[in-house]
C-alpha cells in the first residue's frame, strides 16, 4: 500500500502527462497503480480503508468471551478469562486474549452508554444538598453538609456532628435561610432521614421530614438509586469542599482545634465561592441569588419544631433533663413544660417554643454521665440549709439587737458557733452601748470582735473605746502594742553598786 506521500505524487504526475504510462515511468510505479489510484480519485474514495481483519487464534472463544462480559456486567479481567480460556482448549498468547477482552469490553459498553442531556434549571424551582466526611476535630469526626441552589450556583457548606433527623432539619432551615426563601424542590440522596424503603422501585419518605417539608412548602425528591449523576451538582459541591476544607497532604490545611475553627472556615470557603465568577455562568453567584429571591417562596418565621432537637418534660421539682446521659439544668419556670434539646459543637442547645415562637432558654458545654451541668440562674432562691441560717428577731430585744446592722448580724452567728456565754446580756449590753455612741460605730465594733472572735465580757466596750480614740479607724482592728522606749522590763542600774557594798 503507498504512503500518502507516494499517493500525491502518482496523482501529480498524471496531472502533468495526462497519460498512464508516462505518469507511471515519472513515479516509478506500474502503470496500473495509477490508473488504480486516478480511478479512486474520480468515485472521492482516496481515504485509506480499514486493513482486512485476519483470522486469529481466540476467533472461535469470542462467544464465550462476550458471555462472560455480559454476566459480569464489564468486570471480567483479561487474565482471568485467559485461564478459564486454557482451559477450554485455547493456545494463543494472552495478548490477544487481552486485546480480544477489550474489543468485547468496548462494544458492551458501546451499547450501554448513558447520554446526559444538558439540564437547564429555572429560577426558584430547585435546591439540592448531599453529605461529605468532614475533618476531625479534637478526635471527632465531622459531617459537611454542602447544598446550593442549582440556577444561581450559590452554595452553602455547613459542619455538623452527625446525619441524625433534628441536626439535618437544622441544617436544611438554616441553608433556606441564607437563600432568603423556599424553592419548590429539594434533590437529595436516599438516606434514612429521607427515604425510608424502596417498594418495587418507588422511594418511601420518612414522615418526620414529610412534615418538615410541609411546613416550608417544599418538595422533596430523591435521586434514583447508587446514581450520583442525577444530583451531579451537590456531588460535585461536596468534592469542592472537601479538597477546601479537609486537611490533606495536597491543601496543606492544619487540624482544626475546635468545631468553631471549622464552622470558620466553613463561612470563609463559602464567601470565596459565591463571591467569585462561576466558570459555567461566567456571574458572580451572589449578585444572581438577588435575582433568584424574587422566585423562591416566603420563608415561614419560626423553624420547625423538630429542627430544635428531641423533646424532653421538665419535672415539677427539679428543672433538670437528661440527654444522652448527662443532665443539664433548664428555668424552673418551664417546669412540667416541653423543651427540645440538641448537640451543636461541644455543646447542647435546649429551645422552648411558647406562644412567642421558640426561644433558647439554655447553653451548656456537653458533660458526661454523673456530673451535671447547672446554672445557677435557673434557681429560685434556695431556702436555708443545716450549714447557712440567717438570724430572724422573734423578740423585741432581738430585733433591737439585729437592727444595729450586718456586724451585730455576724456576731450573732460567730458568737453562737463559738459557744459564747450570755449572749442574751452581751446583745442588751450592746444595744445600751448603741445608745451612749454611734449605733454605726457600735455595729462596726461588733463586726469586728466576730471576725476576732473576742466574745467575752468587756470586749465589746474596749474596741469601741479603741475606735473612739482613732478617729480614722486606721489601726481599729490592730493590737495596741508598747513603744520601743516604753518598757517593763527590769532595768541594770541596781547591778552598779554591787561591788561597794561588799567593799564596805
Amino acid at each position: 500500500m503507498k504512503s500518502a506521500e507516494e499517493i500525491m505524487e502518482i496523482l501529480e504526475a498524471y496531472d502533468l502527462t495526462g497519460s498512464f504510462r508516462d505518469a507511471a515511468e515519472l513515479a516509478g510505479c506500474s502503470h496500473h497503480t495509477v490508473a488504480e489510484y486516478v480511478a479512486a480519485r474520480e468515485r472521492g474514495e482516496l481515504a485509506p480503508g480499514r486493513p482486512a481483519r485476519r483470522e486469529m487464534l481466540v476467533d472461535p472463544y469470542l462467544e464465550k468471551l462476550e458471555e462472560w462480559v455480559e454476566r459480569s456486567r464489564g468486570k471480567v479481567r483479561a487474565d482471568v478469562a485467559h485461564e478459564k480460556l486454557i482451559a477450554l482448549g485455547y493456545t494463543g498468547s494472552e495478548r490477544t486474549t487481552r486485546r480480544a477482552v477489550a474489543q468485547v469490553k468496548a462494544a458492551y459498553r458501546a451499547g450501554r452508554r448513558r447520554v446526559h442531556r444538558p439540564w437547564i434549571p429555572e429560577p426558584g424551582m430547585w435546591f439540592q444538598y448531599d453529605f461529605g466526611d468532614g475533618p476531625r476535630v479534637n478526635g471527632v469526626g465531622t459531617q459537611l453538609f454542602c447544598a446550593w441552589l442549582a440556577w444561581c450556583r450559590f452554595r452553602v457548606v455547613l459542619a455538623l456532628l452527625d446525619k441524625t433527623l433534628p441536626s439535618v432539619m437544622a441544617a436544611i432551615d438554616q441553608t433556606l435561610r441564607v437563600f432568603g426563601g423556599v424553592p419548590t424542590y429539594g434533590l437529595t440522596d436516599n438516606e434514612k432521614t429521607v427515604t425510608s424503603e424502596h417498594v418495587a422501585g418507588i422511594p418511601v419518605r420518612n414522615a418526620q421530614m414529610l412534615g418538615f417539608a410541609r411546613h416550608y412548602g417544599l418538595t422533596i425528591a430523591t435521586c434514583v438509586p447508587a446514581d450520583p449523576a442525577s444530583k451531579g451538582g451537590s456531588e460535585n459541591a461536596v468534592k469542592i469542599a472537601k479538597a477546601d476544607l479537609v486537611p490533606t497532604a495536597a491543601n496543606l490545611l492544619p487540624e482544626y482545634d475546635s468545631f468553631t475553627e471549622l464552622e470558620q472556615a466553613c463561612t470563609e470557603f463559602c464567601r470565596q465561592v459565591n463571591t467569585r465568577p462561576h466558570r459555567v455562568t461566567r456571574r458572580v453567584p451572589a449578585e444572581m441569588l438577588a435575582e433568584e429571591r424574587a422566585r423562591l417562596h416566603p420563608l415561614p418565621e419560626h423553624p420547625y419544631t423538630a429542627a430544635f432537637g428531641v423533646t424532653r418534660t421538665v419535672p415539677a421539682n427539679t428543672p433538670m433533663i437528661t440527654f444522652e446521659h448527662g443532665s443539664y439544668s433548664v428555668p424552673h419556670t418551664l417546669a412540667g413544660q416541653t423543651v427540645w434539646v440538641r448537640p451543636y459543637a461541644e455543646q447542647v442547645v435546649i429551645t422552648h417554643v411558647g406562644d412567642a415562637g421558640p426561644v433558647e432558654v439554655a447553653r451548656h458545654a456537653r458533660t458526661t454521665p454523673g456530673n451535671p451541668r447547672i446554672d445557677d440562674a435557673h434557681f429560685p432562691p434556695q431556702p436555708e440549709g443545716p450549714l447557712q441560717r440567717t438570724p430572724r428577731p422573734t423578740t423585741v430585744a432581738e430585733q433591737q439587737f439585729l437592727s444595729l446592722g450586718g456586724g451585730a448580724e455576724l456576731w450573732l452567728t460567730e458568737a453562737a458557733a463559738a459557744g459564747c456565754s450570755r449572749i442574751r446580756a452581751k446583745m442588751a449590753e450592746a444595744v445600751d452601748l448603741a445608745a451612749l455612741h454611734d449605733p454605726a460605730a457600735v455595729d462596726r465594733a461588733l463586726g469586728q470582735a466576730a471576725t476576732a472572735g473576742r466574745f467575752g465580757h468587756g470586749d465589746l466596750a474596749a474596741i469601741l473605746a479603741h475606735q473612739a480614740g482613732d478617729p480614722d479607724h486606721r489601726n481599729a482592728a490592730q493590737p495596741a502594742c508598747a513603744g520601743e522606749h516604753n518598757s517593763l522590763a527590769q532595768g541594770t542600774g541596781a547591778w552598779a553598786k554591787l561591788g561597794e557594798q561588799e567593799a564596805n
